[in-house]
């Protein structure tokens, strides 16, 4: 499946405990349920440009599916890991660097006539 295309977050399930689980604190959390983020994404085979644009930054990732790499979250939390495909799910997971915590994110997709949103 692919995921070209420019995408809205539709929801993030218990993304405020996440958050807390995570070690991220009060107020950049508040800050982070409010950042309104939509992903540009343009794949190639197993290659991978997003761009994700929130209220608080822009930044431009470039991986490739399975192959490690590093990341830097909104707030500067450091992360390394990577993404897989399972069916059609993008799968990524991921290691904070300063606490060893893990991150892992599915990636859904939905299509409507006039959106297309991940979750």
């Amino acid at each position: 499946m692919a995921f070209n295309g420019t995408w809205k977050v539709d929801r993030n399930d218990n993304y405020e405990k996440f958050m807390e689980e995570m070690g991220i604190n009060m107020v950049k959390r508040k800050l982070a349920s409010h950042d309104n983020l939509k992903i540009t994404v343009e794949q190639t085979g197993d290659k991978f440009h997003l761009k994700e644009v929130s209220t608080f930054r822009t930044v431009e990732i470039n991986f490739t599916l399975g192959v490690n790499f590093e990341y830097s979250m909104a707030d500067g939390t450091e992360l390394t890991g990577s993404w897989v495909m399972e069916g059609d799910t993008l799968k990524g997971t991921f290691t904070r660097k300063d606490n060893g915590k893990l991150l892992i994110l599915n990636r859904h997709t939905l299509h409507s006539l006039n959106s297309k949103q991940f979750r």
